[in-house]
Protein backbone atom coordinates (compact mmCIF):
# COMPACT_ATOMS: atom_id res chain seq x y z
CA UNK A 1 0.00 0.00 0.00
CA UNK A 2 0.77 3.87 -0.43
CA UNK A 3 1.62 5.10 2.43
CA UNK A 4 2.40 8.50 1.15
CA UNK A 5 -1.59 9.10 0.88
CA UNK A 6 -4.67 7.34 1.51
CA UNK A 7 -8.17 7.46 -0.41
CA UNK A 8 -10.95 9.13 1.81
CA UNK A 9 -12.64 5.94 1.30
CA UNK A 10 -9.54 4.15 2.87
CA UNK A 11 -9.78 6.33 6.24
CA UNK A 12 -13.59 6.68 6.56
CA UNK A 13 -13.99 2.88 6.83
CA UNK A 14 -11.77 2.40 9.02
CA UNK A 15 -13.32 4.92 11.47
CA UNK A 16 -16.67 3.76 10.62
CA UNK A 17 -15.99 0.14 11.59
CA UNK A 18 -13.83 0.10 14.54
CA UNK A 19 -15.23 0.62 17.96
CA UNK A 20 -12.77 0.71 20.40
CA UNK A 21 -8.68 2.29 20.62
CA UNK A 22 -6.31 1.81 22.32
CA UNK A 23 -3.40 4.84 22.23
CA UNK A 24 -0.21 4.22 23.23
CA UNK A 25 1.13 6.63 24.45
CA UNK A 26 -1.41 9.01 25.90
CA UNK A 27 -0.45 11.78 28.01
CA UNK A 28 -2.92 12.85 31.42
CA UNK A 29 -1.49 16.69 30.95
CA UNK A 30 -4.29 18.05 29.35
CA UNK A 31 -2.75 20.23 27.20
CA UNK A 32 -0.77 17.44 25.16
CA UNK A 33 -2.36 16.78 21.59
CA UNK A 34 -2.45 12.90 22.79
CA UNK A 35 -4.61 14.00 25.16
CA UNK A 36 -6.96 16.34 22.81
CA UNK A 37 -7.16 13.28 20.72
CA UNK A 38 -8.25 10.89 23.03
CA UNK A 39 -11.00 13.64 24.45
CA UNK A 40 -12.13 14.44 21.22
CA UNK A 41 -12.36 10.77 19.85
CA UNK A 42 -14.30 9.30 23.12
CA UNK A 43 -16.91 12.20 22.72
CA UNK A 44 -17.49 10.94 19.23
CA UNK A 45 -18.91 7.61 20.62
CA UNK A 46 -15.34 5.49 20.33
CA UNK A 47 -14.55 3.08 23.36
CA UNK A 48 -10.94 4.79 24.13
CA UNK A 49 -8.64 2.60 26.19
CA UNK A 50 -5.22 4.44 27.09
CA UNK A 51 -1.98 2.68 27.69
CA UNK A 52 0.52 4.71 29.42
CA UNK A 53 2.74 2.46 31.78
CA UNK A 54 3.60 5.75 34.22
CA UNK A 55 0.11 6.05 34.33
CA UNK A 56 -0.94 2.37 34.45
CA UNK A 57 -3.60 2.16 37.46
CA UNK A 58 -5.03 5.93 37.06
CA UNK A 59 -7.69 7.28 35.02
CA UNK A 60 -7.49 9.29 31.88
CA UNK A 61 -10.97 10.95 31.20
CA UNK A 62 -12.39 9.27 33.83
CA UNK A 63 -11.43 6.14 31.66
CA UNK A 64 -8.50 2.83 33.19
CA UNK A 65 -5.12 3.44 32.18
CA UNK A 66 -2.88 -0.03 31.43
CA UNK A 67 0.75 -0.52 31.20
CA UNK A 68 0.87 -2.21 27.95
CA UNK A 69 -1.39 -3.76 25.57
CA UNK A 70 -1.57 -7.13 26.47
CA UNK A 71 -3.34 -5.82 29.90
CA UNK A 72 -6.11 -4.81 28.16
CA UNK A 73 -9.14 -6.94 29.31
CA UNK A 74 -11.28 -6.51 26.15
CA UNK A 75 -10.74 -6.66 22.50
CA UNK A 76 -9.36 -3.82 20.46
CA UNK A 77 -10.18 -2.86 17.24
CA UNK A 78 -7.56 -0.03 16.53
CA UNK A 79 -4.42 0.65 18.03
CA UNK A 80 -3.48 4.31 18.13
CA UNK A 81 0.23 5.00 18.16
CA UNK A 82 1.84 8.02 19.87
CA UNK A 83 5.48 7.22 20.67
CA UNK A 84 8.05 7.93 18.43
CA UNK A 85 9.01 5.77 15.20
CA UNK A 86 11.16 3.57 16.42
CA UNK A 87 8.76 2.59 19.35
CA UNK A 88 6.20 1.34 16.32
CA UNK A 89 7.83 -2.13 15.75
CA UNK A 90 7.67 -3.72 19.50
CA UNK A 91 4.09 -1.92 19.80
CA UNK A 92 2.83 -3.65 16.76
CA UNK A 93 4.80 -6.94 18.05
CA UNK A 94 2.67 -6.53 20.82
CA UNK A 95 -0.48 -5.74 19.39
CA UNK A 96 -0.13 -8.94 17.17
CA UNK A 97 0.35 -10.86 19.69
CA UNK A 98 -2.73 -9.60 21.09
CA UNK A 99 -6.10 -12.42 21.12
CA UNK A 100 -8.38 -11.67 19.01
CA UNK A 101 -5.90 -8.90 16.85
CA UNK A 102 -6.73 -5.54 16.09
CA UNK A 103 -8.09 -4.52 12.71
CA UNK A 104 -5.87 -1.55 12.37
CA UNK A 105 -2.64 0.26 13.38
CA UNK A 106 -2.45 3.81 13.10
CA UNK A 107 0.63 5.78 13.63
CA UNK A 108 -0.11 9.80 14.45
CA UNK A 109 1.04 12.47 12.88
CA UNK A 110 5.23 12.70 12.85
CA UNK A 111 5.17 8.86 13.06
CA UNK A 112 6.18 7.06 10.28
CA UNK A 113 7.94 3.62 10.56
CA UNK A 114 7.68 1.44 7.10
CA UNK A 115 9.22 -1.78 9.18
CA UNK A 116 6.01 -1.69 11.37
CA UNK A 117 3.78 -0.93 8.71
CA UNK A 118 5.22 -4.14 6.44
CA UNK A 119 4.63 -6.42 10.09
CA UNK A 120 1.11 -5.46 10.61
CA UNK A 121 0.27 -5.62 6.96
CA UNK A 122 2.01 -8.91 6.65
CA UNK A 123 -0.68 -10.17 9.68
CA UNK A 124 -3.49 -8.48 7.43
CA UNK A 125 -4.12 -5.18 9.27
CA UNK A 126 -4.63 -2.22 7.81
CA UNK A 127 -2.11 0.63 8.42
CA UNK A 128 -2.06 4.54 8.80
CA UNK A 129 0.85 6.58 8.78
CA UNK A 130 1.58 9.96 9.26
CA UNK A 131 -2.24 11.04 10.42
CA UNK A 132 -4.16 12.09 13.36
CA UNK A 133 -7.54 10.29 13.67
CA UNK A 134 -8.93 13.13 14.95
CA UNK A 135 -8.09 15.32 12.19
CA UNK A 136 -9.10 13.06 9.72
CA UNK A 137 -12.47 12.39 11.26
CA UNK A 138 -12.98 16.21 11.84
CA UNK A 139 -12.25 16.25 7.63
CA UNK A 140 -14.21 13.78 6.99
CA UNK A 141 -17.15 14.78 8.96
CA UNK A 142 -16.76 18.41 7.98
CA UNK A 143 -16.73 19.44 11.64
CA UNK A 144 -12.96 20.99 10.29
CA UNK A 145 -14.84 23.35 8.07
CA UNK A 146 -16.44 25.26 10.81
CA UNK A 147 -13.10 26.87 11.63
CA UNK A 148 -12.57 27.85 8.07
CA UNK A 149 -10.11 25.13 7.25
CA UNK A 150 -9.87 23.17 3.94
CA UNK A 151 -11.26 19.65 4.02
CA UNK A 152 -10.79 18.36 0.94
CA UNK A 153 -14.14 17.48 0.83
CA UNK A 154 -17.04 19.03 -1.20
CA UNK A 155 -20.78 17.96 -0.77
CA UNK A 156 -23.89 19.64 -0.90
CA UNK A 157 -25.35 17.38 0.79
CA UNK A 158 -26.00 18.82 4.44
CA UNK A 159 -23.91 17.05 7.35
CA UNK A 160 -25.25 14.57 9.49
CA UNK A 161 -26.04 16.17 13.44
CA UNK A 162 -25.06 13.96 16.25
CA UNK A 163 -25.13 14.22 19.89
CA UNK A 164 -27.57 17.21 21.96
CA UNK A 165 -26.33 20.70 23.04
CA UNK A 166 -23.39 21.08 20.65
CA UNK A 167 -23.41 20.49 17.18
CA UNK A 168 -21.00 17.94 16.02
CA UNK A 169 -21.32 16.16 12.95
CA UNK A 170 -20.80 12.32 12.92
CA UNK A 171 -19.61 9.79 10.17
CA UNK A 172 -22.72 7.88 10.98
CA UNK A 173 -21.65 7.20 14.79
CA UNK A 174 -23.43 7.69 17.93
CA UNK A 175 -21.95 10.38 20.03
CA UNK A 176 -21.31 9.96 23.88
CA UNK A 177 -20.17 12.43 26.18
CA UNK A 178 -16.40 11.71 27.37
CA UNK A 179 -14.13 12.81 30.51
CA UNK A 180 -16.24 15.20 33.24
CA UNK A 181 -15.71 19.22 32.80
CA UNK A 182 -16.90 21.70 34.71
CA UNK A 183 -19.33 22.71 31.72
CA UNK A 184 -20.94 18.81 31.45
CA UNK A 185 -21.29 18.60 35.11
CA UNK A 186 -23.22 22.15 34.85
CA UNK A 187 -25.26 21.04 32.08
CA UNK A 188 -25.63 17.53 33.43
CA UNK A 189 -27.07 19.26 36.50
CA UNK A 190 -29.31 21.72 35.28
CA UNK A 191 -31.02 19.11 32.91
CA UNK A 192 -29.36 20.73 29.81
CA UNK A 193 -30.41 24.33 30.30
Amino acid sequence: MDHDSYADSYIRGILNTVKSIAMVGISPKDNRPSYFAFKYLLERGYRMIPVNPGQAGKEILGQKVYARLADIPEPVDMVDIFRAPQYAVPIVAEALALAPRPQVIWMQLGVRNDEAAATAEAASLKVVMNRCPKIEYGRLSSEISWMGVNSRTLSSKKAQLSGRGIQRMSLDRTTLAGGTTEAALRAAKDGGR
